[in-house]
């Protein structure tokens, strides 16, 4: 279990993390997420002892992760896949870190296995793509066997058949009753592996909460209808009491009903549907409705077309063409 209470780092004048209170529990996949900036990577580095807070603690199974004696036994992490020293095999940078916690070397071999990287475990790990080197970083995070673990983007680099691979791993950690603490920006992913979320923005605490409960409160739920007796049903509807809103393809939405009921209504008066589905909001969708006042970067700007072909050199006198970011509230300090 991983407890943070009143968890706070400034730079300067720059609050990265805000106070942050939550708890971290075994026996399910919890999400972290949180728009660019938002503290994420800060938040998850105080937890291993990377950066020392202003104010707050972390709790590691009741200890701070000072306190670990032999931290790879009690959490094992990936963060950052490419800080390993190029030079070394992968075996050899894995012996290190175990004979570092005192881990049996045949531990070495197994999370070898486990990660698929046996075939080049000889191999020096700066010829590794960038796949490779994340599976290095997860065995790293499996080595000591722990009953926590914390990966930041674990499918960064990997092919369908390896996030595939770690989104089982991790969902099997979790079946095992260990805490598995997952962070990353691809929702539809998060949405397969997760089962509860922790969403922040602007170092601040937004949703503490389940999967379905997050996407429930913070997405609209309807029912969409297709016929080809639009006014019949649209009657029928309001007659009924529903408020149907008509959509630019002539299709139906109706947010106060459901599709048995509307079905039924539907078959009394004998009104043919083309369609009749529930329309629920992904997990992007709901992320993005919560967060889009914490929002920290911004794009900004449109790429003009370049003289010559293709495209025309702008008006004598007209403005330049905008380039880059539009860094509106981003203040100064360390971001993440």
């Amino acid at each position: 279990m991983i407890e943070l209470q009143g968890l706070t780092k400034r730079y300067g004048d720059k609050t990265a993390v805000d106070n942050l209170t939550f708890t971290v529990r075994p026996g399910v996949v919890t999400g972290f997420l949180g728009p660019n900036g938002a503290g994420k990577s800060t938040t998850m580095r105080m937890m291993l002892g990377l950066d020392n807070p202003t104010a707050g603690n972390v709790r590691i199974d009741g200890k701070h992760y000072a306190q670990l004696s032999e931290p790879l036994k009690y959490i094992g992490a990936l963060l950052d896949a490419k800080a390993i020293h190029g030079g070394r095999t992968a075996y050899n940078h894995l012996l290190c870190l175990a004979q570092s916690n005192r881990i049996p070397r045949h531990r070495v071999d197994e999370v070898l296995e486990t990660v698929g990287l046996t075939a080049v475990a000889k191999k020096r790990s700066k010829g590794f793509s960038l796949g490779m080197g994340q599976r290095l970083g997860i065995a790293g995070a499996l080595l000591g066997d722990p009953e926590i673990l914390m990966f930041d983007e674990p499918v960064n680099g990997l092919d369908p058949e390896g996030i595939h691979w770690i989104r089982n791993l991790m969902k099997g950690l979790a079946a095992q009753g260990r805490t598995v603490f997952v962070s990353s920006h691809l929702m539809s992913e998060m949405a397969l592996t997760a089962e509860h979320l922790i969403v922040i923005g602007r170092g601040r605490l937004m949703a503490d909460t389940s999967m379905a409960d997050f996407i429930e409160k913070n997405s609209r739920s309807y029912v969409r209808i297709r016929t080809p007796q639009p006014e019949r049903l649209k009657d029928v509807l309001a007659t009924a009491g529903f408020t149907p809103v008509t959509t630019s393809d002539g299709t139906f939405e109706i947010q106060d009903g459901d599709t048995a009921q509307l079905g039924e209504l539907a078959a009394q008066h004998q009104l043919v549907l083309h369609e009749l589905s529930p329309q629920r909001a992904s997990l992007e969708e709901a992320f993005m409705q919560l967060t889009a006042d914490s929002v920290e970067y911004h794009a900004g700007g449109v790429l003009a077309p370049p003289p010559g072909p293709g495209g025309a050199a702008p008006e004598p006198g007209a403005p330049a063409p905008q380039w880059g970011a539009d860094w509106r509230n981003s203040g100064s300090g360390k971001v993440n």
